[in-house]
């Protein structure tokens, strides 16, 4: 009998939940791959993964390694379904979070009002002590008070108690001392403290950050101890690994206690997997653009570094601040388009698509499930670009009479008829997205015409190709199991922890001991973090960067530190940091550097997946032909389009667009004038302009 290894990986999705298996046979080196999508089930998530396995034909009990990605947290904070929350903080300061900041978006708004704080005042008290930016103690803890403040926790039905102390970023003893109190007095509480979620300063961000971590935790960790147990009682015994918003994994435990870390999960898989697709395929600037049922998501990767950071908030928009949440996530632009994104007009006749989705339920009129307004997905098929015989990879009949409908409706308010309505519903779905990839290119230095667009979602293929033409993007890549990327994406991804330290420094001569020894330390705690999870240090690799700008700004910009800390790299630091400030802001000072922060990422293999190359064919594409059929190119027209099956394609074809490759998961809109090239890995390259002569198959 042959020795086997399955690993999985699943991905809850605001529509659908993804999963991907490979099953690897130890002996042969062969693999054999399983994807499958299955409807979310909100409130109870995990049972949509249980769904998915049980569909893809995946016994819980064969699976030697498991990595989940999930929207719990962000639904939990955005839909307000988290649990009440009681604040602890330093005495004088229980106003900081309805303080807020004052560089509102809606600013020439007399009638503003801020986002109102998830802990209302009343359930914020103060301790007397003080820590000071420097980390020392310049007054003592009180805790004769909290026994009190606990007793009133408890009867206004609290359940969950957030700390954040001045300064702890700096000496977390104080935070660290009411922690510990409360877990003598009131063991069953939910309690976190913001040094466990965050060492930097800003303390409406870090407090805010403690705040929605409690406020989701115990949401939380009923979640994932439920799917848990319903894959225990399937019969799974292997590793259980959580996607976080950094790209990495961690262990289920570590992320009950701190979940807020898996805000973003989902996304970040994916962007994770662009960037290991763009290492494989010789292509390491890619912008990756990820379009679900609900949302679009896009992010740029340079040199195959996806780039983290903590300035992130959510509910964010032109009108209102939102809430900061200060954790390691994947800097991404993230809008409310999807293929389930609603088309509306407004009350001046302008045509809109999104942010409100359709979702799951009912999901687009042409899903039959009583949906009546006209979404993206619905303008698609109406325009012969979805197969109205294959909807869902023939999972769905497609309800081409509510489709209809549903079209009309916008038709009529625009005055229009109902092809014009869906090429004009694609045409803004495109133009929402074109902006959204500006905003973490062009917005930031970068050219478009550098950077290969890899596109995935079930949305994403549908919708690149006019994309990139509008960026000019060098060329389209198109992952195999593009639908499922993102659970893809956490097959690649390692055990790993950001950790991000305040520690201001200037750049003069001898400061580089006083640098050395602060990452030192930091490298120690997460070594020591790591081995009391069984990771040998031998096994924990270490990237270090360090937060610089010029002395008394008030941004910084972060710049790769190669080795130790040492005098004589102390120039060359600094010219790395003026180059990417002036790539970040378009100018350079004359003006002395100032370090303002260190981040440390510790990660370790857990047995992360790598692609295996298949052999060339010679044969083509027309033997994966399904027919012809007139495909509505929004943009360059209606086209007679070669159909292909994308299972059928091998590895070597190429073929001409106008197009459209359809897998059971996505469909894929080839456009007149593109050439396109499956590579040994099976993933499609879009070339958007066919060449004289296009190279030999072995240098893709």
């Amino acid at each position: 009998m042959s020795r086997k290894t399955t690993r999985v990986a699943t991905d809850v999705g605001g529509t659908f939940t993804d999963m991907v298996c490979f099953e690897t046979d130890l002996d042969t080196g062969e693999s054999r791959i399983t994807t499958a999508k299955s409807d979310t089930t909100p409130p109870n998530f995990e049972q949509g993964v249980l769904n998915v396995m049980k569909k893809g034909g995946v016994d819980p009990a064969a699976v030697d390694f498991m990595a989940h990605g999930t929207t719990v947290v962000i639904n939990a904070l955005t839909e307000r379904k988290g649990v009440k929350v009681g604040l602890i903080t330093t005495e004088g300061f229980r106003d900081t979070l309805e303080i807020a900041r004052g560089n509102r978006p809606d600013f020439f708004n007399l009638h503003y009002e801020k986002p109102r704080p998830f802990v209302p005042r009343y359930l914020r008290q103060e301790v007397p002590g003080r820590i000071s930016y420097m980390g020392e103690e310049t007054q003592p803890l009180d805790l004769s008070g909290l026994n009190q403040i606990l007793a009133d926790f408890k009867a206004d039905g609290v359940e969950a108690v957030a700390v954040s102390l001045l300064h702890s970023y700096a000496n977390p003893a104080h935070e660290e001392a009411v922690l510990a109190e409360i877990r003598s007095l009131w063991p069953e509480v939910s309690a976190v403290g913001s040094h466990q979620i965050s060492r930097e300063w800003r303390e409406y961000e870090r407090g805010n950050s403690a705040v929605l971590s409690a406020y989701v935790q115990p949401v939380a960790e009923r979640y994932l101890r439920r799917l848990e147990s319903g894959l225990t009682e399937g019969g799974f015994d292997g590793q259980l690994y959580v996607m976080q918003s950094n790209c990495g994994v961690d262990t289920l435990d570590a992320t009950s206690r701190i979940p807020i870390t898996m805000v973003e999960s989902g996304p970040a898989s994916g962007f994770w997997g662009a960037a290991e697709l763009g290492k494989l395929i010789g292509e390491p600037n890619v912008l990756a653009l990820d379009i679900g049922g609900t949302t679009a998501k896009c992010s740029l990767i340079e040199d195959g570094e996806v780039k983290i950071m903590t300035d992130y908030w959510i509910e964010r928009d032109r009108t209102s601040a939102g809430y900061p949440i200060m954790v390691p996530v994947v800097d991404l632009v993230e809008i409310g388009n999807g293929g389930g994104s609603i088309a509306w007009v407004d009350d001046f006749g302008k045509l809109h698509v999104g942010p409100q989705s359709a979702g799951a339920m009912p999901g687009p009129a042409a899903y039959g499930k009583g949906g009546t307004q006209a979404t993206t997905t619905d303008a698609n098929l109406w325009l012969g670009r979805i197969n109205r015989d294959y909807f869902c990879g023939g999972s769905v009949e497609a309800d081409m009479e509510a489709a209809g409908a549903a079209l009309q409706n916008v038709a009529d308010n625009l005055g229009v008829d109902r092809d014009q309505a869906a090429q004009g519903i694609v045409r803004i779905a495109n133009n929402n997205m074109v902006n959204a990839l500006k905003l973490v290119s062009l917005n930031r230095g970068h050219d478009p015409r550098d950077f290969v667009l890899v596109a995935f979602g079930g949305g994403g293929a549908m919708h690149a190709v006019a994309l990139a033409q509008e960026l000019g993007v060098k060329k389209v890549v198109i992952p195999t199991g593009a639908s499922v990327f993102s659970a893809w994406g956490m097959m690649m991804s390692d055990l790993r922890r950001d950790y991000f330290l305040t520690a201001l420094a200037d750049m003069g001569d001898g400061a580089a001991e006083g640098l050395e020894a602060r990452f030192a330390a930091t490298e120690a705690q997460a070594r020591e973090q790591f081995a009391a999870e069984g990771v040998a240090a031998d096994k924990v690799a270490m990237k270090r960067f360090g937060k610089f700008r010029y002395q008394n700004q008030e941004h910084t910009v972060e710049v790769p530190i190669e080795g130790a800390v040492t005098e004589d790299k102390l120039a060359r630091i600094a010219a790395d940091f003026h180059e990417a400030y002036e790539k970040e802001y378009t100018y350079r000072l004359d003006a002395p550097v100032e370090m303002v922060g260190i981040h440390v990422i510790a990660s370790a293999e857990v047995g992360k997946l790598k692609p295996v190359e298949r052999e060339l064919t010679d044969a083509p594409a027309s033997e994966a032909s399904k027919g012809r059929r007139r495909v509505d190119y929004a943009m360059d027209g209606t086209h007679e389009a070669d159909i292909y099956d994308g299972e059928k394609l091998l590895p070597g074809m190429r073929f001409d667009g106008p197009a459209i490759v359809e897998d059971p998961g996505t469909t894929i809109v080839i456009h007149p004038g593109n050439r396109v090239e499956v590579d040994r890995w099976g993933n499609l390259h879009v070339l958007l302009t066919v060449p004289a002569e296009t190279p030999e198959m072995e240098a893709v």
